[in-house]
């Protein structure tokens, strides 16, 4: 696929895309999620990406949904090329695309962030940003109600209280109530953001071994719903049985008591465990 509203570069290991609408700040459109689907797809199938890292060019991150159908830009009866029966929201396409991904993804929100631009970096691993970001769960002051599986996420990073305050009010706010809140990890000068993004996913790509980081990842982000610690008990086993037999875990020992870098020969491509993955496929319905 050719991409018009992104751009996707793999350097080193390490795959940077950037939302790339920069002269409406990178309003989000049916377009862009198409392609942050298919990318992520194509990072998902390259064994040579390790990390990814999502930014936005110019001055935004993302400002919200692309609002130039006017009145009827969430009015899903009156697109020309509405699906039958209900609307699937495409935000959440995005986002349970990216819950699913096998790939550790990091967000280096460099401007604005707002609506689906706030609510795609949620099931995100890690969030950076910069001082110039602003951040806005704005439905309430669009008469809508917050999209993108937000309501799942969004209480799991920062929790209930200050997610309602957030949804509450609509308001935007600065960098420096993001951190303090929990959203966040960091916060950056803009010149220095896209630099501590990319520490991070080199410490990811040069230390680990990719099954490891998927198998990690995919626990993680299940283990969020299951009533009980027993659950993770059952893939933990599951994970240390598998895992601790296969050549990555030999190579991480050896290299370890050898003192010198690990070379972990296993591909995500190929050699994920039998039991992955474990989870129960869901659909929409």
């Amino acid at each position: 696929m050719d991409y018009s509203t992104i751009l996707y570069d793999l350097e080193d290991n390490v795959l940077l895309i950037t939302l790339n609408r920069p002269e409406i700040l990178n309003a989000f459109n049916r377009e862009m999620m198409t392609e942050m689907i298919d990318a992520l797809d194509k990072a998902d199938a390259d064994d040579n990406v390790r990390a990814i890292i999502v930014t936005g060019a110019g001055r935004g991150f993302c400002a919200g949904a692309d609002l130039s159908a006017g009145g009827n830009t969430f009015n899903a009866e009156a697109r020309d090329d509405r699906e039958d029966g209900l609307h699937r929201d495409g935000g959440g396409r995005l986002a349970l695309r990216i819950f699913e991904c096998k790939k550790p993804i990091i967000a280096a929100i460099n401007g604005a962030a707002v609506g689906i631009g706030a609510t795609m970096t949620l099931p995100m691993d890690i969030r950076l940003c910069s001082t110039k970001a602003k951040f806005g769960f704005v439905f309430a002051r669009r008469g809508i109600v917050p999209e993108a599986c937000s309501s799942y996420f969004l209480p799991r990073v920062v929790g209930i209280s200050q997610a309602l305050e957030w949804c509450y009010s609509g308001r935007v706010f600065p960098s420096g109530e993001a951190l303090a809140g929990g959203l966040v990890r960091s916060v950056h000068e803009p010149e220095d953001l896209l630099t501590a993004a990319k520490v991070i996913a080199r410490e990811i790509a040069d230390n680990t071994s990719a099954i490891s980081v998927t198998l990690i990842r995919q626990m993680m982000w299940k283990m969020l719903g299951a009533d009980h610690p027993m659950e993770a008990h059952k893939i933990d086993s599951r994970g240390i049985y598998f895992a601790g037999k296969a050549a990555d875990a030999k190579e991480g020992v050896e290299s370890f008591l050898e003192k010198r870098a690990a070379k972990f020969p296993l591909k995500v491509s190929e050699d994920m465990p039998e039991f992955y993955p474990w989870w129960e496929d869901r659909k929409f319905s």
